[in-house]
Order: C-alpha cells, then sequence, then structure tokens
C-alpha cells in the first residue's frame, strides 16, 4: 500500500509543481484544494477567458462581461454556467453566438441594444439546460422564438413587445417567474395557459383592456396595474387557489365591470384596487389583510364589505386600509367598524 502511494504521488508531483499546487494540500484544506483544481483544469485544457471579461479563478464556471462597451457577444468557453453581458451595447445575437455556451445557467443580457429582428430564430436553441434569462431594457418587439423549455426565470420588461402569442411560451413547464411589465402588449390571447408552474406574472405598464384569458393555476402574485382595463371576467380567480397579491391600480375598472364576490376568496393577502373609478367599496375577504381604494369615487363606507355579520366572533384580518382620495369623510365611518375592523391599525380617508 505505501509503494502504490509513492508511485501515485511521484507521478502527480510533475504536473503539481508546474502549478504551484502542493499534491498534500487536500489533506489540510480540502476547500482550498477544490478551489486550486478549477484553476488547473482552467488553464490546462485550454478554457480561455476572452480578454474583454473576466474569469474568476476560485469560480471558473463565470464569466463576467458587463459594462465593457460590447457591441457583440464574446466567444464563449463550453464551461461556463454563469454569463454576465448586461450594461453593453451589444446589438445582436446571432445564431452562431451562443452554439459553444451550452452549460449555461444564467444568461445576462438586460440594458443592452437588442432588437428583435437582429436575434437568430437558434440563437437560445441548444441552451437546454438554461434556467435564468434576463433581456430587460432592451428595444425587443416580440418575444424572441424557440427560448430553452428550461426557463424559471423570463424578463423582458421595459422592452417594446406589442403581442404574446401562444408560440412564445409553448412548452416552458418549469417557468415560475414571468416579468412583462412596461411593454405595449395589447393582447395575450392564452398565451399563459402552459405555463403550469408560473408563480408570479407582471404585465402592468401595458395597454391592455382586458384580462388575459386562461389564468395559470399556481399563480401567487399578479401584477397589472397601469393598464386600461374596465371591467373582469366572471370568476376569474375562481380557480387560483393559491394567490396572495393582486394589484390592479391605475386602471379603469367601474363598480358594473366587476361581478358580486369577485374578491371575496380565502387565502388572499393584498388587494390593491387604488386609482380605478369605483362608487362602491367591493365585498372582500375577511382573511384579507390589506386593501388599497384611494384616489376613486367611492361615496359611502359600507361595513357589509368587510364583514357580513358583526359579533365577537366574526370580524375582518384588514391591517391595512386606505380610502382616502374619494368621497366620503371620517363622519361616514360607522361606529360598529371598531368591532369588524378591529385588527386595522389604522383607516386613512
Amino acid at each position: 500500500m505505501r509503494l502504490e502511494t509513492v508511485i501515485l504521488l511521484s507521478a502527480l508531483l510533475p504536473l503539481c509543481l508546474s502549478h504551484g499546487w502542493d499534491p498534500l494540500a487536500w489533506l489540510f484544506h480540502r476547500h482550498g484544494q477544490a478551489q486550486q483544481f478549477g484553476f488547473l483544469r482552467a488553464d490546462t485544457v485550454g478554457w480561455a477567458c476572452p480578454d474583454e471579461c473576466d474569469c474568476p479563478p476560485t469560480f471558473p464556471i463565470a464569466m463576467y462581461c458587463e459594462g465593457r462597451g460590447l457591441t457583440a457577444v464574446p466567444s464563449i468557453p463550453s464551461h461556463i454556467k454563469y454569463l454576465y453581458l448586461q450594461n453593453n451595447a451589444i446589438s445582436a445575437v446571432p445564431d452562431a453566438a451562443l452554439v459553444n455556451a451550452t452549460s449555461l445557467v444564467w444568461l445576462m443580457l438586460h440594458h443592452n441594444q437588442l432588437t428583435s429582428d437582429a436575434i437568430g430564430k437558434e440563437a437560445f436553441l441548444k441552451l437546454v439546460g438554461l434556467e435564468r434569462l434576463f433581456l430587460h431594457h432592451n428595444n425587443l418587439t416580440s418575444i424572441p422564438p424557440n427560448l430553452p423549455r428550461s426557463l424559471r426565470d423570463l424578463r423582458l420588461d421595459h422592452n417594446r413587445i406589442e403581442k404574446v402569442i401562444p408560440t412564445d411560451l409553448e412548452g416552458m413547464d418549469n417557468l415560475t417567474i414571468l416579468h412583462l411589465h412596461d411593454n405595449e402588449v395589447t393582447d395575450m390571447a392564452t398565451s399563459l395557459k402552459a405555463l403550469k408552474s408560473l408563480t408570479l406574472l407582471d404585465i402592468s405598464n401595458n395597454k391592455l383592456i382586458k384580462v388575459p384569458d386562461a389564468l395559470p393555476e399556481h399563480l401567487h402574485q399578479f401584477y397589472m396595474e397601469f393598464n386600461s382595463i374596465d371591467s373582469l371576467p366572471e370568476g376569474f380567480l375562481g380557480g387560483l387557489a393559491q394567490l396572495q397579491y393582486i394589484r390592479m391600480s391605475h386602471n379603469l375598472l367601474k363598480d358594473k365591470g366587476i361581478p358580486s364576490n369577485t374578491f371575496n376568496i380565502t387565502g388572499l393577502v393584498e388587494l390593491d384596487l387604488s386609482f380605478n373609478k369605483l362608487e362602491r367599496i367591493p365585498t372582500v375577504s375577511t382573511t384579507l389583510q390589506h386593501l388599497y381604494l384611494q384616489a376613486n369615487q367611492i361615496k359611502e363606507f359600507s361595513l357589509g364589505s368587510f364583514c357580513p355579520v358583526v359579533d365577537v366572533t366574526n370580524f375582518s384580518r384588514l391591517q391595512t386600509l386606505r380610502l382616502d382620495g374619494n368621497e366620503i369623510s371620517q363622519e361616514d365611518i360607522p361606529s360598529e367598524s371598531a368591532l369588524c375592523l378591529r385588527w386595522a391599525s389604522s383607516i386613512q380617508i
């Protein structure tokens, strides 16, 4: 056994010394040995880092190229998993740009000058393990084709996307986060139906006039403020058992456009309907904790919207209630509201 160990060390010694690596260091610093081994691999198999980027020896699977004034995607070694290209002037991603980057898990391309016409139809096709793709703050007018089905986090906000069609997001069973806010989307059709794992959807600040059809059933956060939505479909929250946060401020919602008991669903934590055209307080669940109704046209304080029955055992869990900027005053709050809204720290009128 001793002879075998000596033979093994004698074989490794020239290689180790050529890289300044102590072959016995693992006995005392196993973590340090792992870092040195990564550095050794990066040097010996030709994983060259482009001159315009940084590839830290202590984290050889990451490549940092952000804020370097780049106008094109640099050459990417095949072992790179985390690629940072944000804050540059990159205007195109041709089909061949990422053909060698098959190990990518994160790809950061936000804050560049990308246009939809300059992204190849097969540019992202071979990134079969990609989980996070950031394309926000570019000049895209449509969602790039053939996005990896492995994506979990897709950020397309602050572009000029006008329409989302079903094939754009088809097969993305793993997607949990989708940022599409601050675009020019007028229609989404049934594009969201296939997103079985989606938990956060932000489509605020677009040009939508209606709520998208077939919302994903696992939604937890749903943001669609700053649109032109004036009505809600019957029972559109009925199948969203996990939904906790809805923000629909700065729309055109009116009382007649909201079916009764639309927001009377258990599990909802926060509801923001501020800056709309409501004249009445909608009925909400007694489990709701935060309700924002400021800057509407509400003319009366209807306690029944919070508590169908007011007694010692039946009361609202509401903690925050904003009604400022409406057509009611402090005198309009009924005396029994203290019993119904016993958890509310303050009511802003």
